[in-house]
């Protein structure tokens, strides 16, 4: 299925470290993903070593366990992150070869920290689906906020 690129961006006053930190720790990462999953919380299992496998998982509908089954690509820490999406976790169960799970992936979701005198620029590019664009335009913008908050307190 052909995927699209999205863009997303927002300056940070806080250094990158901080940031970097924010973004990947897993007490922060439940708070600053909320706005992607608003039936239940949002979490991730697994570690951001380069090459790791990593699940991002959230509760959905009824309590289901839905999520990403996903690889950490690239890492530079403080720099970058790339995470590679290979399926879907429905109801619990990894799936990387349904006609759903091809929806999602494969695609490639990136952080890029940029320093700006001690503020820091983070740039999000993501591939997605045409029919998961919506949710992502309306998701993004008010997690990076979420982040951004956290981040500066």
């Amino acid at each position: 299925m052909e995927k699209q690129t999205m863009h997303f961006s927002i300056t940070i006053n806080a250094p990158t470290a901080k940031v970097w930190d924010t973004m990947l720790q897993d007490a922060t990462y439940r708070q600053w993903t909320a706005p992607f999953n608003p039936e239940g919380t949002s979490w991730y299992e697994g570690d951001w070593t380069q090459g790791s496998k990593i699940l991002f998982l959230g509760t959905g509908e009824n309590g289901r366990l839905d999520g990403m089954v996903s690889r950490i690509r690239e890492v530079r820490p403080h720099e970058f992150v790339s995470i590679e999406h290979l399926g879907v976790v429905q109801d619990g169960k990894e799936d990387t070869t349904s006609d759903i799970a091809r929806q999602f992936a494969p695609a490639l979701e990136n952080y890029t920290f940029i320093d700006r005198n001690g503020a820091t620029d983070v740039q999000v590019a993501m591939e997605t689906a045409e029919q998961h664009k919506e949710m992502f335009a309306a998701s993004w913008p008010s997690a990076l906020q979420q982040l951004k908050q956290l981040a500066e307190r």
